[in-house]
């Protein structure tokens, strides 16, 4: 009888199976991913391309950043090929393999036809077994037992009823399972190896490295910014609401990715006990004399003085200190995007009352501002022409006087030959470089719609709403505006600065502001948001004084008298019917009650057909109320899958290939706070839509706010656009209504049918028994 028998594979076989299987898994995905492959050169690609100085030092410098880059690809492919090669070689070894008891046919093996006779079976035998015998010259041992087997399965009875019945002339086998694994693994003599082997691989090198892995990973957050840079940035933002540009720079430059203990990548060279010093007495923006920590700590003082010099433009030894301003460039637009990140989440606490410092509107924006200063290379106080390739100070002077243009629109909207007359003392390539990086920059179409969403009117703003303004933002290039002299110029952020905010007035020290500034906004902030014609306390005397009380209370006395008098002057049908007749003349009566009749079957066929009516307008706004729930899955789609690849920078100081990103925000300029959190619009190609949400005021009036679009690689892209909002008083709860007057007959009624219950209480069975009893 046949049964179940694992072994382990002591031919190889099928170990062999295993290790071809589990290849293939592995080889499969690892071309596909990591085969080392060129991109597809655009043949446009140098024709749009900047060819200035700065941008092929860039591109050159890129392409070296990784000088085993080359060795590393034909590694790889080394490696892919062996693995196929490997492959290869096992299905050749797998393929040789020969299982003789798979396909058992006497008849083949004796070389005779499917129901010879026993004669012509024994004379194939003896003529085969002459030639296949072990003693002879041509036998072959293993042929010989396979005809010998042949030769039984067909004359023994026996062993042809086996073969007809299970295949094989000896009957019934076990069931063989094979384990992949050669047999030496279990010998005795190979226990100790084995098993240290075992405790090598999954007790000491696999805890160690998730170990490792888990314990880098914690350290940082979602935006790659380590998390006590994080708490760095809450403390300093916290410490000081109102920070300029230059304060910024030195919280930026305390960030412990610049530190050598938490970054592997920063470089302490002896050399920097000399060129440090020396170039921060080139500049005196640096503050080298602060005591506070960490900003006097060396690897602060080291960074600060390299990103000044990076605003500055200075050239720096391209073997030191050029290295360590490429990698601290390198990690700013993250960093900036986590100090804002904080200052909104400082903003949120400080509405919900958990922190007693609200910040300032102009702390988080110059937090935006440092974002195009570092990817430009460019202080505060340069002018946005200044981004474009070969140009000069005297340059932009003689523009402005000579041809009255300020700004980038203002050059792109010059027709050919007077921009090329503006630009003369540029070379011919000089000119296309500027050109080609004045075209491709963005022109952003910003507009916004402000509706209150799931409300009846949704055009109509209640005082303490939420209301959800739209920002749509369409970006086109700035080589549309070529020779285009009727385009409007874009209304830019006005904001009001002040003293010590602007690039060189922070030289002499940072400007915190003043005790009365700083009482002003705080008096601003505690009094909250305030209509745009009422003042101060006047504005509180007007919303909720006597004379408005008075006013309110009128109307609502005037709204629910006219509900009374509707409700008296049609008063339901069955009440009617059950009132007494009126005395009348002769014959008046009946005529009247004819008429009523009359009367009543016209009310309901009107009423018939507005119910058809109301159902038709019902099931429309249902198709509408549906197609805005399936825009805003998709848009909820959308922005789950954001990407951030939108249109390439020009930055030759960026050592990175960089994205244009926005923010965008709702702000109140009079008390100086932010309203939404700074939404970071990371995908914005052809156009995009964002959604801002934030509560109405309290108290009813008109309300101007300020929506902000700010770049974070540019300057002169920014745009604000007023949003005024009408709020209103919210509609007074109703306390009557037609449908809640209840007659005495009706209430009696009603009182009647809750007495003759079916359910029976414990003060019934009383009474019953009480009458039981006296009966």
């Amino acid at each position: 009888m046949g049964g179940q028998k694992f072994q382990y594979d002591e031919s190889g076989g099928t170990f062999f199976y295993f290790i071809l299987s589990f290849l293939a898994l592995i080889l499969v995905p690892t071309t596909f991913y990591f085969w080392p492959r060129r991109k597809k050169e655009d043949p446009f690609t140098n024709k749009r391309n900047c060819n200035c100085e700065g941008c092929v030092r860039k591109r050159i410098s890129m392409e070296n950043s990784d000088p085993y880059k080359g060795t590393k690809e034909l590694l790889v492919k080394l490696a892919i090929v062996a693995g196929w090669a490997l492959l290869a070689f096992l299905t050749y070894k797998v393929s040789q393999f020969d299982y003789e008891m798979s396909n058992f046919d006497p008849y083949e093996i004796l070389g005779v036809p499917l129901g010879s006779s026993q004669k012509d079976i024994k004379k194939a035998y003896r003529t085969l077994s002459v030639v296949l015998h072990p003693d002879k010259e041509t036998g072959d041992e293993k042929a010989f037992m396979k005809l010998t087997k042949a030769y039984q399965a067909l004359t023994d009875d026996e062993a042809r009823k086996n073969w007809e019945k299970y295949g094989n002339p000896d009957g019934p086998g076990a069931t063989s399972f094979g384990i992949a694994l050669p047999s030496w693994i279990v010998e005795k003599k190979n226990s100790v190896w084995v098993l240290g082997l075992y405790v090598l691989v999954f007790m000491i090198a696999l805890p160690f490295v998730v170990g490792t892995w888990w314990y880098q990973s914690i350290r940082y957050s979602g935006d790659k910014v380590l998390l006590d840079t994080t708490n760095l940035y809450w403390f300093f933002f916290h410490k000081t609401p109102h920070m300029a540009v230059k304060r910024v720079i030195m919280i930026l430059s305390a960030s412990l990715e610049f530190h050598r203990r938490h970054n592997s990548q920063v470089v302490e060279r002896p050399s920097d006990n000399v060129e440090v010093p020396a170039l921060m007495r080139e500049m005196p923006y640096v503050n080298e004399k602060c005591k506070e920590l960490p900003f006097s700590h060396s690897y602060s003082l080291k960074s600060r003085t390299i990103l000044h010099a990076h605003l500055s433009r200075m050239m720096l030894n391209p073997n030191t200190l050029e290295l360590d301003r490429q990698l601290i460039v390198r990690k700013c637009p993250y960093l900036i995007q986590e100090m804002v990140s904080c200052v909104s989440h400082l903003f949120m606490l400080a509405y919900a009352r958990k922190i007693q410092r609200v910040p300032s509107i102009e702390t988080i924006e110059n937090c935006m501002k440092l974002s195009p200063m570092i990817i430009q290379g460019l202080r505060e106080s340069e002018h946005p022409l200044m981004q474009l390739p070969h140009m000069t100070k005297e340059m932009r002077a003689y523009m402005a006087r000579k041809h009255n243009t300020r700004n980038l629109q203002q050059l792109a909207q010059l027709k050919p030959d007077q921009r090329r007359a503006v630009l003369r003392s540029l070379t011919d390539e000089q000119y296309s470089n500027v050109v080609k990086v004045l075209g491709n920059m963005p022109l952003i179409d910003f507009s916004i719609k402000c509706e209150v969403v799931d409300d009846e009117n949704s055009n109509v703003v209640t005082a303490g709403a939420i209301v959800t303004v739209t920002v749509e933002l369409v970006r086109r290039s700035m080589s549309d505006l070529f020779g285009d002299t009727t385009a409007k110029e874009k209304q830019g952020i006005t904001e009001s600065n002040d003293e010590g905010d602007t690039g060189e007035g922070d030289a002499d020290g940072e400007q915190e502001g003043t005790d009365d500034q700083k009482q002003d906004v705080k008096e601003k902030k505690q009094s909250g948001w305030q209509p745009k014609h009422n003042k101060g306390h006047k504005n509180k005397a007007k919303a909720g004084g006597p004379k408005n009380r008075r006013m309110a209370a009128a109307a609502f006395k005037a709204a629910t008298a006219a509900a009374a008098a509707a409700a008296t002057a049609t008063p339901p049908v069955e009440s009617a019917a059950k009132q007494p007749k009126a005395k009348t003349k002769s014959g008046k009566s009946s005529d009247r009650k004819e008429q009523g009749d009359d009367d009543e079957d016209s009310a309901d066929a009107e009423s018939g057909a507005e119910s058809d009516n109301d159902a038709s307008e019902a099931a429309a706004d249902d198709d509408d109320e549906w197609e805005k729930l399936q825009q805003k899955l998709n848009k909820r789609e959308k922005l789950e899958g954001r990407s951030k690849v939108s249109h390439p920078v020009h930055c030759p100081l960026y050592p990175e290939e960089k994205q244009e990103y926005w923010w965008t925000y709702i702000c109140d300029r009079k008390s100086r706070t932010l309203l939404t959190v700074p939404y970071h619009v990371t995908n914005l190609i052809h156009r995009e839509e964002v959604q801002l949400k934030l509560t109405a005021p309290k108290w009813a009036g008109m309300y101007v706010f300020t929506v902000c679009l700010r770049s974070d690689s540019y300057f002169g892209m920014d745009q604000q656009l007023d949003l005024k909002l009408d709020v209103k008083d919210p509609a007074a709860i109703p306390t009557e209504h037609p449908q809640w007057d209840i007659s005495d007959a009706e209430s009696e009624q009603h009182e009647m049918q809750a007495n003759d219950s079916e359910f029976t209480t414990d003060s019934s069975d009383g009474e019953e028994d009480s009458r039981k009893r006296t009966d």
